[in-house]
């Protein structure tokens, strides 16, 4: 089988290693081979590598985080060495047999690109070339066509797929989406062994403020400090007014870091309007031949660090397909986009100015889990069973097993001091 994978990005690059099992595998890549890439405006910014991801970039890649250590990534337990801030309170420490890898996304993609056994051509895809209903190849913008059984794209959040199917004079997906109007700035700081008291990761939730950000120990000796608001509170990208929203989060360690550490360069800024899921799943008449992955069919709030879990998620999906219909494939990515879609877009809604469904059950169900939230600044069981979740390592029903629950209910456990108190902001 000749495969085409469109975008040589995190999910284009996996893809492409699994299919080479296969047979021969062409990627089409317009932006250089390092470094940030134009194709991935977030890739200056804070991106995790959630583990459920790390496992199976690891299964795919044996050796991979060893690899990236040896580059100069770290890792760190989350709520151990992870500090996370939910209503203004830190979640409480505790294990949770979880990994996450703390690495720049140009760093990753560097070490995915020299373990991918496929050619990369260099050039833009402008279409697919279809005979009797199935997908034969990609056509270039240079006007060649490369032939292949198999086209997947993985082209990201701007991906022209719904174009071209239109030229074609097929339907286009149906679209879900839950607008957030997401601004967020990135700065690099140099870091010292004494920040955040050892700790390598501090992340403040916009929930159930409009404000949040994250800073994330990575390769060089360094912090990667994004700041971020939701509803057109975007962080601004003058040092004064940088230093002054960070200030601002509803809890300390951000502030403090932004204001003690040693800036590296100027804060670079970028908007995200909103999560998508183009719903190929459901969609008839889909050629065969074709499959999407990645931020091109499910591109969620990367305030909660999915996108690369839930790509190599699709990933894996893909290497156990045996072969047949692509129609298969779409169904079974539809159902992982949908639970990591749940999780993301419930989150969002909790803001009552973000516009979207809330039936009468899915109310009930956010007001426990705000209840879970809350339970788990002094809980370490419920604190452990959220980040499994949040994580994708667990399904969102272990927030409902009887030993969570108990807890949860438990009346005055949403009221019992956390590990560390919130720090109030003037207003």
């Amino acid at each position: 089988m000749r495969s085409v994978v469109i975008g040589g990005g995190f999910a284009g690059l996996l893809a492409a290693h699994v299919l080479a099992e296969r047979g021969p595998v062409t990627i089409v890549e317009r932006d250089p081979a390092h470094g940030v890439r134009r194709g991935v405006p977030q890739g200056r910014h804070l991106h995790g590598l959630l583990d459920r991801g790390r496992r199976i970039v690891e299964d795919i890649h044996p050796g991979f985080t060893a690899e990236l250590v040896a580059a100069g990534a770290l890792t760190a337990e989350p709520l151990a060495r992870t500090r996370w801030f939910l209503h203004g309170r830190r979640l409480h420490p505790t294990s949770t047999g979880l990994t996450s890898v703390l690495a720049s996304r140009p760093l990753v993609e560097d070490v995915l690109r020299h373990r991918t056994l496929a050619e990369i051509h260099a050039g833009s895809a402008a279409g697919l070339d279809l005979d009797a209903g199935r997908v034969r190849g990609v056509r270039l913008a240079e006007g060649t066509v490369l032939d292949a059984d198999l086209v997947v794209d993985a082209s990201g959040r701007g991906s022209r797929l719904p174009d071209w199917l239109a030229e074609l004079g097929l339907a286009r997906p149906r679209e879900d989406r839950v607008d957030v109007d997401l601004g967020y700035a990135t700065r690099t700081y140099r870091r010292r062994p004494h920040d955040l008291r050892g700790d390598l990761n501090a992340l403040v939730s916009t929930v159930p403020r409009s404000r949040g950000g994250g800073a994330m120990a990575v390769e060089g000796d360094r912090w990667l400090v994004t700041l971020a608001g939701i509803l057109g509170d975007h962080p601004p990208l003058d040092d004064a007014g940088f230093r002054a929203f960070a200030a601002g989060l509803p809890t300390g360690p951000i502030g403090t870091l932004v204001a003690d550490a040693e800036p590296l360069d100027d804060p670079v800024p970028h908007r995200f309007r909103g999560s998508r899921h183009r719903r190929y799943d459901r969609q008839r008449c889909l050629p065969e031949g074709l499959a999407v992955l990645g931020d091109a069919v499910c591109s969620l709030n990367p305030l909660y660090a999915q996108g690369m879990t839930l790509a190599a998620q699709q990933v894996e999906v893909l290497r156990s397909w045996d072969g047949g219909r692509t129609g298969d494939l779409h169904r079974r990515i539809g159902r992982l986009c949908a639970a990591a879609w749940e999780i993301a877009t419930r989150a969002d809604l909790a803001l009552p100015e973000v516009t979207g469904s809330r039936p009468l059950p899915a109310r009930a169900l956010d007001a426990y889990v705000t209840r879970v939230q809350r339970v788990a600044h002094a809980d370490p069981v419920v604190a452990r069973a959220l980040i499994r979740v949040a994580n994708l390592a667990d399904p969102s029903s272990a927030l409902l097993s009887p030993r969570v629950v108990s807890r949860v209910l438990r009346p005055g456990a949403d009221r019992l001091v956390g590990h560390e108190e919130r720090v109030e902001v003037p207003a």
